[in-house]
């Protein structure tokens, strides 16, 4: 049961993901995203990125040369996230944490992501 309603939770922010891009206004947010994509898959690639349990990017260790791109990619991860939580009648924090699975889910082998205690491991 608690599988069940996890995955229509997911179906559920899925579409609300596809609802948003589908809009006017996210056309620009979803273009700066597409921009960043190639550059944030090398960064996870290196280890130098992964994905916390909010569904935003954050550094595993000390380099941190891409801060201003992650900054960038996570503003407009948190407005998406919030456009779909305004949409379903959610709190944000629960749509991110949702995507955060999403994302892990999808996940490379080797990527790195943050458990839902906050502590990191590689898929």
């Amino acid at each position: 049961m608690n599988r069940t309603r996890h995955l229509c939770f997911a179906a559920t922010v899925v579409a609300g993901i596809l609802l948003f891009w589908a809009s006017a206004y996210c056309s620009d947010i979803k273009a700066r995203m597409k921009d960043r994509l190639p550059r944030i898959i090398e960064l996870k690639a290196a280890g130098i990125i992964g994905e916390n349990n909010q569904g935003l990017l954050a550094f595993v260790g000390a380099d941190q040369q891409a801060q201003t791109l992650v900054d960038a990619e996570n503003k407009d991860r948190q407005l998406v996230y919030g456009a779909i939580a305004k949409q379903q009648g959610t709190a944000v924090e629960i749509v991110a944490q949702r995507r955060a699975l999403q994302i892990a889910e999808n996940a490379k082998p080797g990527e790195w992501l943050q458990d839902a205690g906050g502590k990191w491991y590689q898929k």
